[in-house]
Order: structure tokens, then C-alpha cells, then sequence
């Protein structure tokens, strides 16, 4: 980052530091920009501790989310803390929001199930995101790209979105995934 530094008394990113190819190094030079005492706050997309990458379903999910969402790298939680820490954060706080109690999961708008409709208003969100809604419009845009209204890839697009849509859900129910994780660090003061 082009901060001189010593700079912030305060950052925070939510949702967007996932897409480092590195936690370390996007912690680092937050910790860097911030003054001695700053405070660091993160909401992150990780891979909860019960991830397994050995487990080939589990490494399948990641992977899905990771093609689906322009994710070099995810990691589980403990990686994400150990991060912060050894770039020199006291961790003072760090919880997964998305196991709170909530009437509906977090999902829900990716999950296609009618079961969380709840409103009118909610019933195209659900619908879109239907596997037979996908495939007629997955198949509309392959057809408008091959007369030449859409760009080349447009359905290999549509195509990966989806894809990482299913896994979001997929590794959400299976408790291997968190787009929640919130860690709070201050850079010591001396």
C-alpha cells in the first residue's frame, strides 16, 4: 500500500482481504499503516477448522468457492488467526458471526429452496437461483454469446458463478466454510 507508515489509528475490510494470495502479507502492511495502539478489524471468508484438505469432497467445496468467488487461497480459521498474530497483532476479539441463532442461515438467498421464502419480494431471489432457473438462463447466455450479443465465456462465467454459489451453500451446511469470521487486532502500543 502507498501509506506512509504509522499512518491510520484504525482500518478495517470487510469481505475483501480473501482475495490477497496471502493473509500475512495483506495483514502485514495493514499493521504497518497503522499507528502504535491502532485497531485492525476484519470480516473474512474462511475455512472453518473442520476442513479437512485431505478429504476430497472438502477440497472440492474450497475449490468451488475459490473458482466461483476470484479466490486465490482460502484458509481455515486457525490460519487466519495465526496470521494476525505473526504479523504482530494482540488479538482482541474473533468470532464466527454465521453460527449465531438467526431464524434463516445465511445462505439462504444462494440456496434455491423455497422453504426460506418469506416475502413476495424474496421469491425471484430464490427462484434465479433454482437449478432449473440456471439452466434455461446458463442456456440463454451461451446462445446469445454464440450470436455474438454476449462476450466469448459469458456462459463459462455464468457457468463458475453457479458453481460457486452451490459450494458456498454446500460448505456451509457442512460447517467447512464461514463468510463471517470477524478477528479484531490492535498493533501494540510501544
Amino acid at each position: 500500500m502507498s501509506f506512509p507508515d504509522n499512518s491510520f489509528d484504525a482500518v478495517y475490510a470487510i469481505e475483501a482481504t480473501v482475495h490477497a494470495p496471502r493473509l500475512d502479507g495483506v495483514y502485514g502492511e495493514i499493521f504497518r499503516v497503522l499507528k502504535p495502539g491502532g485497531v485492525f478489524g476484519v470480516y473474512e471468508w474462511l475455512m472453518t477448522d473442520d476442513y479437512d484438505n485431505d478429504n476430497v469432497e472438502h477440497r472440492d467445496i474450497r475449490l468451488g468457492i475459490e473458482l466461483g468467488n476470484g479466490i486465490s487461497n482460502m484458509c481455515k480459521i486457525s490460519e487466519g488467526l495465526e496470521a494476525m498474530k505473526t504479523v504482530g497483532f494482540e488479538i482482541l476479539e474473533h468470532e464466527d458471526l454465521a453460527v449465531r441463532d438467526d431464524p434463516l442461515p445465511w445462505y439462504w438467498p444462494l440456496s434455491g429452496e423455497m422453504k426460506y421464502l418469506q416475502t413476495w419480494g424474496d421469491l425471484f431471489t430464490i427462484l434465479r437461483m433454482t437449478h432449473t432457473a440456471r439452466f434455461f438462463l446458463h442456456g440463454f447466455t451461451g446462445i446469445l454469446e454464440k450470436v455474438g450479443l454476449a462476450p466469448a465465456g459469458t456462459r463459462k462465467t455464468a457457468d463458475a458463478l453457479g458453481t460457486g454459489g452451490d459450494c458456498l451453500v454446500a460448505g456451509a451446511r457442512a460447517n467447512l466454510f464461514t463468510p463471517m469470521y470477524l478477528m479484531v487486532g490492535r498493533k501494540p502500543a510501544n
